[in-house]
């Protein structure tokens, strides 16, 4: 008996001591103090961001339309830096050293095209200097206006593509517009319309570019022959000639001195 009363007081206890446990409990959740004392601060409110270009008048419209040619102007300077100098040339006749060598990674793109940036700058720096001086100086002086100034830049540009266009490339261009390079053009190459004369440059640059790459190809081309010719009639068909060839293309190219010669050449064909 005694053990069945110590159970029922026991059950009773833990009953009494659940009921207790949840009644803190709610207390706790409800009451204001502990509310306002659990409560994380609550996080700042965002600012709210409203983008205008402007009020609305020919003013504002006519900010907005700089700020869309500028940022076209800005997507369209890389194509201008490879088509209106003679960055053309220089990486296709590097291009074609390599590929005349059979070397497919050696020297990488990277150092390819970093070379020819730099020979870029090193060709076009006097005309990037007469098209400060007579250009961007002035205007960002105030003394000129933004159309003037675009004018002037382009005028050392055209007479730099002139000298290295061919008169039937451009004469190809100009045709379509009918229009006939006359001999005013030629004494004045900033006649020329500039949508006529970019590309007609281009197709001169990849002409004369080609023309190199062809003189370079030959010694290499030679060497090739003569390896086949000697594999083949010792029976050894089954070996590529390639892996014959090219340490006697390298061997030949650093004898006379390649990279000195065709950097040499580019930069000879510019200075005439």
């Amino acid at each position: 008996m005694r053990g069945k009363n110590g159970a029922r007081r026991r059950r009773r206890l833990a009953g009494a001591a659940g009921v207790a446990l949840w009644m803190a409990v709610f207390i706790m959740c409800f009451h204001p103090s502990f509310v306002h004392a659990q409560t994380s601060p609550s996080a700042p409110a965002i600012p709210g961001v409203s983008v205008s270009v402007g009020g609305s008048g020919p003013t504002s419209v006519a900010n907005t339309v700089k700020i869309v040619l500028l940022l076209t102007a800005l997507t369209l300077a890389p194509a201008a830096l490879i088509l209106m100098t003679c960055f053309t040339r220089v990486i296709v006749v590097l291009s074609f050293v390599r590929n005349a060598l059979s070397l497919q990674t050696s020297p990488p793109n990277q150092v390819l095209v970093g070379l020819a940036l730099f020979i870029t700058l090193f060709v076009m720096q006097p005309t990037l200097q007469q098209a400060n001086t007579q250009a961007l100086q002035p205007y960002l002086r105030g003394q000129i206006s933004q159309t003037a100034a675009i004018e002037r830049a382009e005028a050392p540009f055209k007479v730099f593509m002139a000298k290295q266009t061919r008169a039937q490339d451009l004469e190809l261009f100009l045709a379509y517009r009918h229009e006939t390079l006359t001999a005013e053009m030629e004494r004045h190459p900033e006649a020329i319309a500039m949508s006529a004369l970019v590309p007609a440059f281009t197709l001169s640059e990849l002409q004369t570019a080609f023309q190199i790459g062809f003189m370079i190809y030959l010694p290499f081309l030679v060497i090739d022959l003569v390896v086949s010719t000697t594999l083949m009639s010792m029976g050894m068909m089954m070996l590529p000639p390639v892996m014959i060839s090219l340490p006697f293309k390298v061997l030949l190219f650093v004898m006379v001195n390649g990279w000195y010669l065709v950097v040499k050449s580019l930069l000879v064909g510019y200075a005439s």
